[in-house]
C-alpha cells in the first residue's frame, strides 16, 4: 500500500475537499460476458461508470478480469477467456482504450492432485476426498481442460498470478511468477499450499507480515478465509466473515480510512455485496448491497492507488 505523507492546505468545505484515492473497477456485466466495463470511485463505495464496453478480446469472453498498475505506467488486465485452458491479457494507457496482448496457454497441471478430474466412478471407500477415477479421486491426467479466473498479486517486488485450474472436475488454485516484465513469459504453474482442490476464484492480500487469501469452496459455494506466512502458503483456513452462500468473485482492498473491503458476487440473487474489517481482517461486518452498481456488475476486481 501508498501511504502519502500529510501535507498543509488550506481550509476547505468538506464537500470540496480533493479525492486523496482513486479506486478503477473492471467488470463484465449481466448483459455481456464478451464486453469489459470500466468504472471510478473516490471511496471505495460509490462507482460511476467511466466507459461500457472499454474493451472487448478480439474472440472468447473477457470474465473475470483482474486489474494490474505495472512498473512501467500502463494498466493491464488478464481475464477468463472461457476458451479452454487460455488465460487473456491487455494493456491500456489511460483505463479507456485498451490493447490485446494475446492469450497464455496453460496445458499441464493437475496430475494425482486429488478433487481436480471428471467425477466418474464409484465412492472411493477409503474417504479419500477428490473427483476422479474414484468418483472422489484424484485427477489421472495432467492436461488443463480449464484455466479460470486468474488475479495480479505483487510481492516481493515480483508479479504473480493466482489461477484456478481444472482437468475436468474441481479446480486447483496454482501460482505463476512473470519471468519478465513484459508480462508476457509466466514459470510453471505450482499449486498454493494448503488451499486444496475444489476451490475457486482465489485473490490474496498481504497485511503486516500475513498474507490472506479468499477463495470460493466450489462443494459449498461459500467464501472462505486463509492465512499464510508466505504467497505460497501454506495456508490455514480461519473462521469467515459472514457472507452467506451462493457466493463468489472475492476483491479486497484498503478503504480510505483504512479499513478492509470484501467485494464479492451473490450471483444466485443478483446482487454485488460488501463486507468491512476494521480489525486487521480479524472481524466483518454484516454484507451490505453495493449501490449503484449492484445487479448489473460481476465478477470484478478494484484497483487503489493515488488520485
Amino acid at each position: 500500500m501508498l501511504v502519502g505523507g500529510a501535507v498543509s492546505r488550506p481550509a476547505v468545505a468538506a464537500a470540496d475537499a480533493p479525492a486523496e484515492w482513486r479506486y478503477t473497477m473492471v467488470a463484465f456485466s449481466n448483459a455481456s460476458a464478451r464486453d469489459m466495463d470500466v468504472y471510478e470511485s473516490s471511496d471505495g463505495t460509490v462507482f460511476r461508470l467511466l466507459k461500457r464496453a472499454a474493451y472487448r478480446p478480439p474472440a472468447g469472453y473477457v470474465r473475470d478480469a483482474s486489474l494490474l498498475r505495472h512498473t512501467d505506467g500502463q494498466y493491464y488486465v488478464t481475464y477468463t477467456t472461457a476458451d479452454g485452458a487460455n488465460i487473456g491479457f491487455a494493456r491500456s494507457t489511460d483505463r479507456l482504450t485498451w490493447e490485446f496482448l494475446g492469450n497464455h496457454p496453460t496445458p499441464l497441471c493437475c496430475a494425482l492432485l486429488p478433487g481436480t478430474g471428471d467425477g466418474t466412478g464409484p465412492v472411493n471407500p477409503l474417504g479419500i476426498t477428490g473427483s476422479a477415477g474414484w468418483q472422489d479421486g484424484p485427477s489421472l491426467s495432467p492436461f488443463t481442460t480449464k484455466a479460470w479466473a486468474p488475479e495480479f498479486v505483487v510481492d516481493g517486488g515480483r508479479t504473480h498470478l493466482i489461477m484456478s485450474m481444472s482437468t475436468g472436475g474441481g479446480f486447483v488454485p496454482y501460482l505463476l511468477t512473470a519471468r519478465d516484465s513484459s508480462l508476457r513469459n509466466w514459470s510453471v504453474p505450482i499449486p498454493l499450499q494448503g488451499l486444496g482442490a475444489d476451490r475457486i476464484d482465489t485473490t490474496v492480500v498481504k497485511v503486516g507480515a500475513t498474507y490472506h487469501a479468499f477463495v470460493k469452496n466450489e462443494t459449498k459455494k461459500v467464501l472462505e478465509h486463509a492465512t499464510a506466512p508466505a504467497l505460497r502458503g501454506p495456508y490455514t483456513f480461519v473462521e469467515p466473515g459472514p457472507w452467506g452462500e451462493l457466493v463468489e468473485g472475492p476483491s479486497v482492498t484498503a478503504l480510505p480510512n483504512g479499513h478492509w473491503r470484501l467485494y464479492f458476487d451473490a450471483y444466485k440473487s443478483g446482487k454485488y455485496l460488501y463486507s468491512d474489517s476494521a480489525d486487521g481482517m480479524k472481524t466483518w461486518s454484516e454484507p451490505q448491497e453495493l449501490p449503484g452498481v449492484s445487479g448489473t456488475v460481476r465478477h470484478f476486481s478494484v484497483l487503489r492507488e493515488p488520485s
